[in-house]
């Protein structure tokens, strides 16, 4: 009977055998894990074709960049707005016949339309696709914040790429012009332009302050025997009184509303931040709609010639 014990010269030529396929599987399985295989690294280190891919954009896609422009209106901060537009925007706004063209414009127009708080949606939109831009337009609609008035208006937004970033490049706004013009506002909103005023006098800012009155507004104010009858003149008022730091709240009040414009007349007081003295006066406003803005055209204030309201 043949001994079950292998020979040497079997033993060797096993050996010879796993020696021949070691490398190979060796080489395959650390291939696996260290991904050298040629094949594996092409797969994941392989660069994008073409870098417009990193810029194209879908239809909901762009409809969100208008998301990104109302949530800065949100903000209230006319730069943050103005930061959504690109280096050389050019923006045709609702409420202002002046072309803006520059930072400073935007910015300008923004903080005039920011004090009205508006919240801002699409009602309907049409979206066009092309290469590193796109447009969107339609028609939007506004609510503002300090009157609860809504306001729709069509819109063009073209969006260019800038500095890896979509940008309005071109931004078109304008009343509806089949819409009926219908200027009544009641009583409720009437006393709120009084807070927009009053929340004015708050910033400390005389220009944020002027910037309520009218072109041509005439204010009779209360510590000055000058008539102020223009921008500069109405400014130069306010430097002052805002050193007090007063804080005005309606004490009585009396509306009327016409068809453009309306009055609110009554007693106020106000609260000085300084030194925290209080002091009560009689006050007439007149309000105007101006470019679709409703803005102080005269302003009376005098004191109460009896003495000083009790608290």
């Amino acid at each position: 009977m043949k001994s079950a014990i292998p020979t040497l010269t079997t033993l060797v030529g096993l050996a010879t055998s796993i020696s021949a396929l070691a490398p190979a599987a060796i080489g395959k399985q650390t291939s696996n894990r260290l991904h050298w295989s040629p094949v594996f690294y092409r797969k994941r280190r392989e660069p994008k074709s073409d870098v417009i891919t990193d810029t194209k954009i879908t239809e909901d896609e762009v409809r969100q960049l208008f998301s990104l422009w109302s949530d800065a209106l949100g903000t209230l901060d006319p730069d943050v707005v103005t930061r959504r537009y690109s280096s050389d925007a050019v923006l045709l706004p609702t409420l202002s016949n002046k072309p803006r063209t520059d930072y400073e414009s935007i910015k300008d127009y923004f903080v005039t339309f920011l004090a009205n708080k508006p919240q801002g949606r699409i009602l309907e939109s049409h979206i066009t696709l092309g290469d590193l831009w796109c447009s969107d337009v339609g028609i939007y609609k506004f609510t503002m914040g300090t009157t609860g008035e809504s306001v729709k208006a069509r819109y063009s937004f073209i969006y260019g790429y800038e500095d890896g970033e979509w940008k309005i490049s071109h931004h078109h706004s304008s009343k509806m012009p089949e819409a009926k013009t219908t200027n009544k506002i009641d009583c409720k909103q009437v006393r709120e332009l009084f807070n927009l005023w009053n929340d004015a006098l708050c910033t400390l800012d005389p220009d944020a302050v002027a910037q309520r009155y009218s072109k041509k507004a005439v204010l009779l104010p209360t510590v000055s025997d000058t008539p102020r009858t223009d921008y500069d003149s109405i400014r130069d008022y306010f430097v002052t009184f805002l050193q007090r730091e007063p804080k005005g709240e309606i004490v009585e009040s009396y509306v009327t509303s016409g068809g453009s414009w309306c009055k609110d007349v009554g007693i106020y007081k106000f609260t000085m931040g300084t030194d925290n003295s209080v002091v009560a006066a009689r006050y007439t406003f007149l309000y105007v709609l101006e470019n679709g803005e409703w803005k102080i055209s005269h302003h009376h204030s005098s004191v109460l010639p009896e003495g000083m309201l009790e608290d």
